[in-house]
């Protein structure tokens, strides 16, 4: 069985590169009995299962064929994805992850997690984090008709960036004692969110950073359940 870690994938109409990339990567894992684990970020924004449209079609259908095909698909909510529900996974027979979330895998531990969680310094995020994540205010959210929630997209997409400018490397970077923290009762910690692609070792134990997918390769992360100390970060080409 092989174990296939993304996030940050960030995909959308915008971008058909990114799309592409991950069509291919379905298609090269699609023979192999793959665990497809998403850990966030998988499109740049989601504003509603209802949402559809040819881009997002050409996805599912090559989800539906690599699920036929025997894998599993895993999806974790990321910071611009968190609306994402399972009722656009039930079309490949997607299963949706809490936010953090564990698996073991030949008698190691594991917590996966997008990784926003861990940086406890960035407290105007985590603020914002816990308004817009709740559940009444998302429910109330996707009540609203789909071009303001567009709209709306649009504008913390918008927010986001202009923020991102004014903030320091490290506040937007994970805080160690939130590490630690989520380390203390597994043996590795895989998670994105930083697009700071790394494997630390911390205490003994493995922390490891996904990449984020920018206009021509990535960094994931492939596990095999017979060799699970043997692994390190792959760049994919597309």
């Amino acid at each position: 069985m092989t174990y296939l870690f993304i996030s940050d994938l960030h995909l959308s109409p915008d971008h058909p590169l990114l799309v592409r990339g991950f069509l291919d990567l379905l298609k090269e894992y699609q023979n192999k009995k793959t665990h497809l684990y998403i850990l966030g970020d998988w499109f740049n924004s989601w504003i509603g299962d209802d949402y559809s449209a040819p881009w997002l079609d050409e996805i599912v259908l090559a989800l539906q064929q690599f699920s036929t095909a025997g894998n599993e698909v895993y999806f974790q909510f990321g910071n611009r994805d968190f609306a994402l529900g399972q009722k656009f996974l039930n079309q490949f027979n997607g299963h949706l992850l809490k936010d953090v979330d564990y698996l073991e895998i030949s008698h190691v531990k594991i917590r996966l997690e997008h990784g926003d969680l861990l940086c406890t310094d960035d407290v105007s995020y985590q603020k914002f984090r816990k308004v817009i994540r709740n559940p009444l205010i998302l429910g109330l959210l996707k009540s609203t008709p789909l071009r303001f929630r567009q709209k709306l997209a649009n504008g913390f997409r918008k927010k986001s960036a202009e923020t991102k400018q004014t903030k320091s490397y490290d506040i937007m970077d994970v805080n160690q004692h939130a590490v630690d923290d989520a380390l203390a009762h597994v043996d590795m910690l895989i998670h994105g969110h930083t697009h700071r692609p790394k494997i630390h070792n911390v205490n003994g134990k493995k922390r490891i950073v996904l990449g984020d997918w920018r206009e021509h390769e990535a960094q994931i992360l492939e596990i095999d359940e017979n060799n699970i100390k043997d692994f390190q970060l792959k760049t994919w080409n597309y």
